[in-house]
Order: C-alpha cells, then structure tokens, then sequence
C-alpha cells in the first residue's frame, strides 16, 4: 500500500494518472426517504468521493447536496454506473448523457459497467459489453469522465475487455470484505494494474457479529466496522461504506489510527464465507433469511 494514504481524501494514482480517494461513501439507499439529508451530512462529516449509480437513485439528491454545500464541483470525486436495462453503444451513450442531467455537471470522475451481464442466461454478453466499452472510451476521450471501469467482472468478464479495448478499465468494484475476499479476482486486478473497491465493505451485520471480527475490534479497540474497513485498506482496496448517522461516518473514517497485524490478515482473509448478498454476475440472485 502507498506510504501516504493517511487520511480517507489522501488518493491512490490510477492506471491514467487520476488520482483517486482511498475511501469512498457509498449512496445506495441513501436517499430511500427521498431527500438530500443523509448525503448533506456525510459532505459534512468530510466525504468528497462520493459513489452512485442509474439504479440508486440517488444522482439527483447527490447534485443537491453538493450545490447546497457550496464546496466547488472540483473538490468532489463523482463515480456513477451504467445499469444493465442500458447496455448497448447508443443505450451508453444516453444513459450517460441523464446521468450527466442528474448530476447537473458536465463530467463525472468515473463511470463503470455497473455489471457484465444484463442477465445470468444473456448469452451474447461479449459484445454486449464490447459496445457499452466503446462508448465509454469515446465519453472518456471527449473528456467527459475522467476514467472509466467495471463492476462485479471477474477475470473471464475482464479478459474480454482487455482483448479488445483502447483504454484499459482503471477501476474494478466488487463486493469484498471479511469472510468474501475474491482473492482471485482482486490478484487477477492488481496483475492488470486495475485498482479494486470493495461494495458491502463490512458485509452486513453478519460479519459485524463474526467470532473473529469482534475478538479483533476488542483486541485493536476498535469498532468491528473499522476491522472491516480497515481490512480493505490494508489490501490497497478503497472500501465504499454506506451509514446514515454523522458519528458512524465519522467512526468509518478512523482507519488510519491503527494496523491489523499480520497473523489477524491472514485470520480474516481465511474467514469462512460470511455475509455474502448472494449477488453473482453469472448466477441468478441468491436469497437468504
């Protein structure tokens, strides 16, 4: 991990040279009481990198907040994602274009392919994301995103695009935290120099009451969230929490007053599986109780 991440706005350089923050607030169900609130008060407890997507929701209530906090446009990160109902060259390209009216700016910082496949039995995916690509590095190159990436790929999704891409994917978001680390598909991105995220970060009130999280939350007097969090940043991995009270955002951005030792990495990196959403690109959606 880079000597300097020090702080939640402190950046890693991505694969063009953008530099990026190493944690990130995560907007999705953060305006389900149709309102701004909850995004104002993390742009108040010191978020600037803020993630959204077509299917949260919630680029408009991000827009808002962001004007009604009078901090210039440039001093925010602005991630949104293309959704599967949109995928398609032209389908990209207007998407983006109401993303862009959501946000009411003229570029966000990164967009991604919010998941490689419209549906787990879509058989033509390839060229599907192919199409969703090129439009992408067009926007990209018309200096409308500062870079451009993935979601939920993994390695054989990934491949395809590297196969035949101009601009590399800089980004790659996966679901990541203790008890589902992905091994294979962060090594599979760190080998391609993409930077991974990590959605569901602390893996849902499972992890948090995981035998293992909450002897280590004891042992380094620390929240289990921040394990889980901190987890992630130790891996190089820049965590996307969601919370909706100023003193848990708060608390999410202390990761930086400690280290997880070594031995407790391999510890948590060993989990069982623990706290998956039961969301697989080529499966169908799994639920449980």
């Amino acid at each position: 991990m880079e000597n300097k991440i020090k702080d939640i706005n402190d950046c890693y350089t991505l694969n063009n040279g953008v530099k990026i923050p190493c944690v990130a607030y995560g907007t999705y169900k953060a305006a389900d009481g149709k309102s701004a609130e909850i995004i104002r008060t993390a742009i108040e407890a010191g978020y600037r990198y803020f993630d959204t997507a077509a299917f949260y929701h919630t680029e408009e209530y991000l827009a808002e907040a962001i004007k009604e906090s009078g901090i210039p446009r440039e001093e925010f990160f602005i991630a949104s994602k293309l959704w599967k109902d949109d995928m398609g060259y032209e389908e990209t390209k207007k998407a983006f274009a109401e993303t862009l009216r959501n946000l009411q700016t003229d570029y966000v910082d990164l967009y991604l392919i919010h998941w490689p496949l419209p549906a787990p039995d879509y058989k033509d995916w390839k060229r599907l994301d192919l199409d969703c690509w090129r439009a992408m590095e067009e926007l990209y190159e018309e200096g409308k995103i500062k870079a451009i990436g993935l979601s939920n790929f993994l390695p054989h999704h990934i491949e395809n695009i590297l196969e035949h891409c101009k601009i590399k994917p800089a980004v790659n978001q996966l679901e990541i935290h203790p008890g589902y680390s992905q091994e294979a598909a962060v090594r599979y991105c760190e080998e391609h120099d993409i930077r991974v995220q990590a959605w569901s970060p602390i893996g849902r009130q499972r992890v948090l009451k995981e035998e293992l999280v909450v002897e280590l939350a004891e042992k380094y007097h620390v929240s289990p969230a921040q394990i889980c969090l901190r987890y992630s940043v130790q891996r190089g991995i820049i965590p996307l929490p969601k919370s909706s009270s100023m003193e848990r955002m708060i608390q999410n951005q202390d990761l930086f007053s400690f280290e997880i030792e070594k031995e407790d990495m391999y510890r948590l990196e060993t989990m069982p599986q623990a706290g998956w959403s039961g969301e697989h690109p080529d499966r169908e959606r799994v639920y449980f109780e």
